[in-house]
């Protein structure tokens, strides 16, 4: 039988009580410093930040000229800490992923979200990208200079005095791709797991239609998930077709390789909800923004479980 993993006791004990996936805390619970900045509350969050955060450059690998940047986030605490380490969305290193690292130090965690796009980008920079121009340069970042990176990251992390020799993965969008991506690559010395936020993993398969037979649709590629020895969890949105369409499938397959895996596709809210949270649009859809910020609440409780129940911490 596949491991799962047991969220109950972990959920009872930072709730005080075990609620349904997407009901979110009890009416008038006071969750939202508890909860990763919406986009457009980041940058207020960062900048009234207690923790200690910076920019820091890392060498890709030991010995190596090319190196790239990231943002590093402290917890308060004088105990060792895990890492996590965030991989950004395909809009690349925002100041909302430098929230989401600021949450994680709240949470107990050594956060390091570094920037896939440093070196096609033309080196090492703070600057932060428009959404679009990231969007242009991010197709050249592939599978193998993703894991170079992560692995960069958490092994330059590991090694700081404030830190313990553990280290996870969350990502975002294509982020949450890579967190996958990373997870079949096994990683190095102390991964211990990894959370997808709305990525799919590899997927194969498929055919397009002829003139006699129906296309076939792409399915979640059995050899590489095989490969995962790590746990791994995918949250997703419902509005998010692509990838809820593929979920049952992903599910059926991790489940026959006996794969400790967790997938939740919250109803109602939609790709991005994490950062979307109750953001108002110009078109309001306020049952979607009330879908958003459940997701986000029941996702953030289940994500801080898994990453301390993998790594320890405070």
């Amino acid at each position: 039988m596949p491991r799962r993993l047991d969220f109950g006791m972990l959920l009872l004990a930072a709730c005080g009580s075990h609620q349904p996936a997407g009901s979110g805390p009890p009416p008038g619970a006071q969750v939202a410093t508890t909860l990763p900045a919406s986009n457009r509350a980041a940058p207020e969050r960062l900048a009234a930040s207690p923790r200690h955060g910076e920019w820091v450059k890392i060498a890709l690998q030991a010995g190596s000229a090319d190196s790239l940047m990231a943002w590093v986030v402290y917890p308060e605490s004088r105990e060792k800490a895990p890492v996590v380490v965030v991989v950004h969305e395909i809009f690349g290193l925002s100041t909302w992923v430098r929230g989401v690292a600021d949450q994680l130090a709240a949470d107990g965690f050594i956060a390091v979200a570094p920037d896939f796009l440093s070196r096609v980008r033309g080196g090492p920079t703070s600057v932060e990208l428009a959404g679009d121009s990231a969007r242009r340069l991010i197709g050249g970042v592939n599978s193998t200079e993703r894991n170079r990176i992560i692995v960069a990251a958490a092994n330059w992390a590991m090694t700081q005095p404030a830190a313990t020799q553990k280290y996870a993965v969350i990502g975002y969008c294509w982020g949450g791709t890579t967190t996958f991506m990373h997870a079949v690559h096994g990683g190095v010395s102390g991964f211990s797991g990894g959370v997808a936020f709305y990525g799919a993993p590899y997927m194969s398969g498929g055919s397009a239609a002829t003139g006699t037979t129906p296309a076939v649709p792409a399915t979640p590629n059995a050899d590489s998930l095989a490969k995962i020895r790590m746990p791994v969890m995918l949250l997703n949105g419902s509005k998010d077709a692509r990838i809820a369409a593929a979920m049952p499938a992903l599910d059926s397959i991790m489940e026959a390789l006996g794969k400790t895996y967790t997938g939740v596709n919250y109803e109602g809210a939609v790709h991005g909800f994490l950062r979307a949270q109750d953001d108002p649009r110009a078109q309001r859809d306020e049952a979607e923004e009330q879908a958003n910020l459940a997701a986000t609440r029941d996702g953030w409780l289940r994500t801080v479980s898994f990453l301390k129940q993998r790594l320890g911490g405070m």
